[in-house]
């Protein structure tokens, strides 16, 4: 017989015998076993709690022990009759647990710090470069007192040179006011005493001008303006003289477009007569010489060679009225209409369609120098308030109109001498006042601007107070004195800020030295709207 099983928290005596089971055990076992359910609770291994009689005082914290936190505590805890193996593994298992969160937690402490160190080495470099930028462009003060004393003395070494140096233009410039001049003088000899040479002086001159002109065109980006209407006229002019001087028609329209749209060209895109300017000098000569020319062949050669060498000329002069050859103004226009009409659809499609991404890219034409120039007139307005895609179309029939209308006058032109050089003379007068505009309203403005900003920066350098303890450099002379002297009334510089304002203010502007300007308001408004754009050609 084996001995019996003590059970935990019950009386000492209190033992089971496996070989004294009472029938009701034995029933019971039976049954279940025979049923396969789980055996009665009077076989289970009864629950303790510390309120039970000789129950052990198992607690997780003694001083809490009666808590009700203590019972929620074994409420959890499962029964000692359920505790298994697996169990008992878990609690064993316990430190690796604890050893897993802390490697967890050191690995988010880990990359907690890296990404700080990453932030924080981020914010300093962010910071270095914002001091090394804010450093590079605010300069420290010796350096922006050694670049302004560097760009005074430029100035001052610059309007030194303009003040006491005679040669201000280049060799270049005084070829061309040479040859600009004597152009004048030749042209009117001829005029007056050689007029049956005069289209030969034209053609010679074309032939020098225009290959200039395309290369200096062409290296700027403004070769599309050669293909403009007044070299159109010129290459008529050419063909009327040397090709085809028998053919009327071709005659007529070579006047009505010369004597109309080329030479109020000159007022409406302000031609002037500079003469140090080549390329000025060349675009007064493309729109003028044509007209000088045809009336030399026209009123001035003899009609013995008239009919000889140019009979479309003679011809048409000589025709009575009513006549087939005695051109009226509208048979004039008529004529003059077809060749312009092959200029313009040839100018449309050649440069407007088939350039149209050169030009929305930056290069220059007639309709965007036009639509720009006058943009703030009435007739810029009218266009740029059109659809774009119309734009194009309205310049072209005004412009077609603006030709006609300066054809009007061309029978009058035609057939009287006098009227013809008259209308000459005023066209030549007007490029003439353009060029005098240019010298005096220009030329001095630009030479009184120079020296109303070197008298700001003297004063701003004389007022700042980083540089009250550094004397002005300034260049040296003719006969070894100073531009201070000019600039200066007294020739010392005074320490304090009051003398030295003051002797900024004796700079002699141009106005007040005797070298008067002579501009009216007719020349400011000219000189204005150069500055606005004037076209090259």
């Amino acid at each position: 017989m084996s001995e019996p099983i003590p059970i935990p928290g019950a009386p000492a005596n209190t033992t089971i015998d496996p070989d004294n089971t009472s029938p009701e055990i034995e029933r019971t076992t039976a049954g279940t076993s025979c049923t396969g359910t789980s055996p009665p609770d009077v076989t289970k291994t009864p629950s303790l709690t510390p309120s039970s009689p000789g129950s052990p005082r198992l607690s997780r914290n003694p001083s809490f022990s009666g808590s009700s936190s203590y019972q929620e505590d074994w409420d959890a805890f499962p029964p000692l009759d359920k505790l298994t193996v697996f169990d008992l593994l878990d609690n064993f298992a316990l430190p690796q647990q604890l050893e897993k969160l802390q490697r967890s937690l050191s690995a988010q402490t880990e990359k907690v710090r890296r990404q700080r160190d990453v932030l924080k080495s981020r914010g300093s470099h962010a910071k270095e470069r914002v001091v090394e930028e804010w450093r590079r462009r605010v300069p420290p003060a010796d350096e922006q007192l050694e670049r302004y004393r560097k760009r005074m003395r430029e100035s001052v070494d610059r309007i030194g040179r303009r003040w006491n140096d005679t040669k201000t233009v280049t060799a270049r410039e005084k070829i061309s006011f040479i040859c600009g001049v004597l152009n004048v003088l030749i042209s009117g000899y001829l005029i007056g005493g050689y007029a049956e040479y005069f289209h030969i002086w034209y053609t010679v001159q074309l032939l020098y001008f225009m290959p200039i002109r395309w290369y200096t065109y062409q290296k700027r980006g403004y070769h599309y303006f050669l293909a403009d209407l007044c070299y159109f006229v010129n290459f008529l002019c050419m063909c009327t003289i040397w090709f085809f001087p028998q053919s009327k028609r071709l005659f007529i329209s070579t006047f009505c477009l010369a004597f109309g749209n080329n030479a109020i060209a000159i007022a409406m895109w302000r031609n002037s007569m500079v003469f140090h300017s080549f390329d000025k000098v060349t675009s007064l000569f493309i729109h003028i010489m044509p007209c000088v020319t045809l009336h030399c062949l026209v009123h001035l050669i003899p009609d013995e060679l008239q009919q000889q060498r140019f009979p479309a000329i003679w011809t048409i002069k000589n025709s009575p009225p009513g006549s087939k050859e005695h051109y009226s103004l509208l048979a004039m226009t008529l004529w003059s209409t077809i060749p312009y009409a092959i200029w313009q659809l040839s100018y449309h499609f050649m440069i407007t369609v088939r350039r149209r991404e050169k030009i929305a890219a930056g290069r220059p034409t007639s309709f965007t120098w036009l639509r720009k120039s006058y943009s703030k007139a009435w007739i810029g307005k009218l266009v740029l308030s059109l659809p774009e895609s119309l734009q194009e179309t309205a310049f072209m029939l005004i412009q077609y109109t603006y030709a006609v209308l300066t054809m009007l006058p061309c029978p009058l032109w035609f057939w009287y001498r006098y009227a013809s050089a008259t209308f000459l003379l005023a066209v030549f007068c007007w490029s003439v006042y353009n060029g005098a505009t240019y010298y005096i309203d220009v030329f001095g403005k630009r030479f009184q601007n120079e020296l109303e900003a070197m008298k700001r920066e003297v004063q701003k350098w004389q007022t700042s107070p980083d540089m009250m303890t550094s004397p002005l450099l300034t260049p040296k002379v003719d006969g070894g004195a100073e531009l201070g002297a000019v600039l200066e009334s007294d020739g010392e510089r005074e320490r304090d800020d009051h003398s030295r304002s003051k002797s900024v203010d004796k700079i002699p502007l141009l106005s007040e030295s005797g070298l008067s300007t002579g501009i009216d308001g007719g020349a400011k408004d000219v000189a204005k709207e150069r500055r606005i754009g004037e076209l090259p050609a």
